[in-house]
């Protein structure tokens, strides 16, 4: 390999066609990696190649050459594809600047000249701000400007660092839906949008929309996504029976005064149904701040979380919340045992009897084993023991 100033590199090479014309351009951004790949004529597969910066004027300008790889430089020949590529690891600032390909040859090497820039990775432009509402959705636009990008990847991904974007990208033009999130292009209009439904909390954040481009940086949007939550939702418990009636306040703001008031039933905002179709759900009592709802011949299947609603559509704000319980009717029962005889008492049973208090019941139908009262035992044992007895003396009187 024979190093030469870049003037009379110049001057001989092109003179011996030993300089390639095009400039190999490289991006590459910081604290990231860099890949310059050289192409080299056929023949020279086994010869050895190095990548050099400055003028090449010595050793010391050469930055790595065939099997001599270091922590920041390393070099690959795809010999059947005849380039070798060279990665350039941990990229700083001042790596930026010009390069040369070169293959050692006898007589003058080969080198192709090469154009590295450097940006920073992060996203450093002001972003566009975007608003949503919790489980609400919401649409994002990027335009891109030129034909070259008409049918070039899309893509998104969270974050702001533009190097692992493409690899870490939640969602492309490749592949246009991923779970939450839609992306469609319009190529005549150079927009293309990605849709994200059923917003939650965790959507907030940074976001990436990039175009891939063969040469140069790809082009981005960035965007910071807020996503609201619902502010106040004040929750009240109540309890019914069934059968009956039960009846609540609704609160809503002065500017809903006009819409249609209503109630809806679900455990979500998102799975909420609207239970006015049934006749026995009724709003009554509007006023110019609150409404009343009432249900009547309550059942079980009642029970359960209901939403005041004054709109239609959801929207972020204060909300009341009813967590309805419905149960069965219960009905007391006192039965009072009458005390057992004090005559010709057995000493066992001699005992003090108790008032026993049942309480009964109507929860659901079933068959219920209750252990004997004691005073039930002594009643019958002793109409067992004394019932003979006198029915011998009856006998003994009639005869006489």
């Amino acid at each position: 390999m024979k190093m030469w100033s870049l003037y009379n590199l110049i001057l001989m090479c092109t003179a011996m066609s030993c300089v390639t014309s095009d400039v190999i351009p490289v991006f590459g951004y910081v604290s990231s990696a860099a890949r310059v790949s050289c192409p080299y004529p056929a023949g020279y597969e086994d010869y050895e190649k190095y990548l050099c910066k400055n003028d090449c004027n010595d050793d010391d300008d050469v930055l790595v050459k065939s099997k001599g790889n270091s922590n920041k430089y390393s070099i690959y020949d795809d010999q059947k594809a005849l380039t070798f590529t060279v990665t350039i690891s941990h990229l700083r600032f001042d790596d930026a600047g010009k390069y040369w390909c070169g293959v050692t040859r006898t007589g003058n090497d080969i080198y192709t000249e090469v154009k590295l820039e450097v940006a920073n990775d992060r996203w450093v432009g002001t972003p566009t701000k975007i608003q949503g509402n919790e489980e609400g959705l919401v649409s994002i636009n990027c335009s891109y400007k030129t034909d070259d990008d008409v049918n070039n990847l899309k893509y998104v991904c969270t974050g702001n660092r533009r190097s692992v974007c493409l690899q870490q990208a939640i969602i492309t033009s490749n592949k246009r839906q991923n779970g939450r999130f839609k992306l469609t292009d319009d190529k005549n209009a150079r927009v293309f949008t990605v849709t994200i439904s059923r917003l939650s909390l965790r959507d907030s954040g940074s976001y990436l929309f990039g175009v891939q481009r063969n040469a140069g940086w790809d082009g981005f949007c960035a965007f910071e996504l807020e996503v609201k939550d619902w502010c106040c939702v004040t929750s009240k418990y109540m309890k019914g029976i069934e059968g009956r009636q039960i009846t609540w306040q609704c609160p809503y703001p002065r500017e809903h005064r006009n819409n249609r008031m209503f109630i809806c039933k679900g455990n979500q905002r998102s799975d909420c149904t609207d239970m006015m179709g049934q006749t026995r759900f009724a709003v009554h009592s509007v006023s110019s701040s609150s409404f009343s709802v009432s249900i009547t011949n309550l059942e079980a299947r009642d029970a359960g979380t209901y939403w005041c609603r004054s709109n239609s559509e959801w929207s972020v704000g204060s909300y009341i919340q009813v967590h309805l319980s419905v149960e069965k009717e219960q009905i007391t029962e006192n039965k009072v045992l009458k005390n057992l005889p004090k005559q010709k008492q057995m000493e066992v049973y001699q005992r003090q009897t108790t008032t026993v208090t049942a309480k009964v019941t109507t929860a659901s139908p079933q068959t219920t084993t209750s252990i004997p009262d004691e005073s039930d035992q002594g009643g019958a044992l002793y109409g067992l023991f004394v019932g003979p007895p006198v029915l011998l003396m009856i006998v003994i009187i009639i005869i006489l």
